[in-house]
């Protein structure tokens, strides 16, 4: 089994953006040293606490820093550009790093309507497809504008989802699928199912090929790792409640991660204490936020492996795209060997 990196830059309390970028390159220096299949950057908007708003300078970044790894998007959110630019960006980075490019299309705005309406100001609204027809286009010159510089093979075409409809998109292009259910994972088995199942054989891939998306967090033992994960939790929560604070310390555990919501909440009434988690705003909130965190593998490196191995007996993906929301950097670090280590068993 193949294991991968997904990083969103998320920028840490007390640091900066440049930090952030910082982070970023380093871990996917390590990830080439280990052997991870590949790393990819999110593209997100009006996000003060994500530096991966300028995905391709990101990527042009990383690739600079690196000799091999394959390094791309997670992925373009494709309405929010022209398919021409986006042909010209990454036919000048398949240009300058030849066979390390990918290319994922999500069609997500990848930030809040109104933010997208800014993104796309002016533009029709066009069906996913029919972008992804035109930007092969480009590549392939087959349109009266030209998209340069030509280049002979563009890069790897990824379909991005969190949903049924990006299954049979990927499915009817021939094209691997990557499903987000790192933060979506409803969907997920049954998504897979149908891209299977309507597959067509292309010119790109004659077998599905399906990437799949998990929170990881390994550490030396379950109750370390579970505590590491707090911030992880508390990232979610962040999402679900619209707001975004920096990535935060770890705490004890998800008891105390809710609590402190439940205690500082905006909506606290102020004719005396009661208990938060009778607010059924409250119950909902945590109930979302911990479906959206349902694919992660948290614990020792064990714990993990067997969670793993559920999950390859259920799915059978042909890889696992690890996001990993861990504070402290050397313990990101010992997290993301560890999975290596895991797939190498495997």
């Amino acid at each position: 089994m193949e294991v991968s990196i997904l990083n969103l830059l998320p920028i840490k309390q007390g640091g900066d953006a440049k930090a952030a970028i910082d982070a970023a390159v380093r871990l996917a220096i390590f990830a080439e040293d280990i052997g991870m299949k590949r790393y990819w950057v999110a593209e997100h908007h009006n996000m003060r606490n994500l530096a991966s708003s300028a995905t391709q300078l990101i990527i042009a970044h990383i690739l600079e820093h690196t000799k091999s790894l394959r390094v791309g998007s997670g992925g373009v959110m494709l309405p929010n550009h022209s398919p021409c630019s986006i042909a010209e960006q990454y036919a000048t980075l398949e240009t300058i790093f030849p066979n390390r490019v990918d290319l994922g299309l999500g069609r997500a705005p990848g930030t809040d309507q109104e933010t997208a309406a800014v993104l796309r100001r002016g533009a029709r609204e066009i069906e996913f497809d029919l972008q992804i027809n035109e930007l092969m286009d480009y590549f392939n010159a087959k349109r009266a504008v030209k998209a340069y510089p030509k280049i002979e093979k563009f890069p790897p075409i990824y379909i991005l989802g969190s949903s049924i409809y990006s299954a049979y998109v990927a499915a009817e292009f021939g094209l691997p699928y990557a499903f987000a259910s790192h933060f979506a994972p409803r969907a997920l088995e049954k998504a897979v199912e149908i891209y299977r199942q309507s597959f067509k054989p292309s010119q790109f891939l004659a077998a599905p090929y399906v990437i799949a998306g998990a929170n990881v967090i390994i550490a030396q033992g379950d109750e370390l790792a579970k505590s590491l994960a707090t911030t992880q939790t508390r990232f979610f929560l962040n999402v679900v409640t619209g707001e975004k604070e920096y990535l935060q310390p770890p705490k004890k555990d998800n008891d105390e991660v809710f609590a402190a919501s439940y205690k500082t909440g905006a909506k606290a009434p102020h004719f005396g204490p009661i208990d938060f988690r009778q607010i059924e705003l409250k119950n909902r909130e945590r109930i979302v936020t911990e479906e959206m965190m349902a694919c992660s593998f948290i614990g020792s490196k064990q714990s993990v492996k067997e969670q793993i191995l559920e999950f390859q007996n259920r799915l059978e993906v042909d890889e696992i795209m690890a996001q990993s929301f861990i504070f402290d950097e050397e313990a990101q670090l010992d997290s993301f060997r560890a999975l290596k280590e895991i797939a190498d068993e495997i």
